[in-house]
């Protein structure tokens, strides 16, 4: 079973992944720190196709990519948070990362409710409260770019015809 790992507001990329571990750019060694600051339990327990939920300004900080690449190699499905930081979410785009802009679902979920997220139609249902939350869908180009796997290889795809 998924977990949502439900954060407030303002998490910044400094305590997604701790400047001490900038050194590397090794997505493997960037999941084992990331969230360890706000969260020690999360990159122990973390598991292929969890969510993080938060509140606003997810991402603020620096600019660093290190914090998208961290949460991404950790296996996270989509971050949702009510808004981004606008420098983190391009990051977050760029490297095929799913960020959901939404400002309900935050303060309407449990760790443990069954979310599914149909991208092309910009909806999050939550199974088990049988709620519906909406969001603004991808441009097409966008939706292309995640489903890639990020600028590069979408890039590569658009090379190669």
């Amino acid at each position: 079973m998924n977990k949502n790992w439900i954060y407030k507001d303002n998490v910044d990329t400094d305590v997604i992944i701790p400047a001490r571990y900038l050194n590397t750019k090794s997505p493997e060694e960037l999941s084992k720190h990331c969230m360890e600051d706000i969260d020690s339990s999360f990159s122990k327990e973390v598991k292929k196709n969890d969510l993080i939920i938060a509140g606003y300004n997810f991402g603020c900080g620096s600019s660093r990519e290190h914090a998208p690449i961290a949460i991404k190699a950790c296996g996270i499905k989509a971050v949702i948070a009510k808004t981004f930081a606008r420098i983190f979410y391009r990051n977050a785009i760029n490297i095929g990362l799913v960020i959901i802009e939404n400002d309900e679902i935050q303060d309407d979920i449990n760790e443990d409710d069954i979310i599914e997220i149909n991208l092309t139609n910009g909806t999050i249902i939550n199974k088990t409260k049988n709620k519906e939350y909406k969001f603004l869908p991808y441009p097409k180009e966008i939706k292309e770019l995640i489903e890639a796997g990020g600028l590069v290889e979408y890039t590569k795809r658009k090379i190669r015809g």
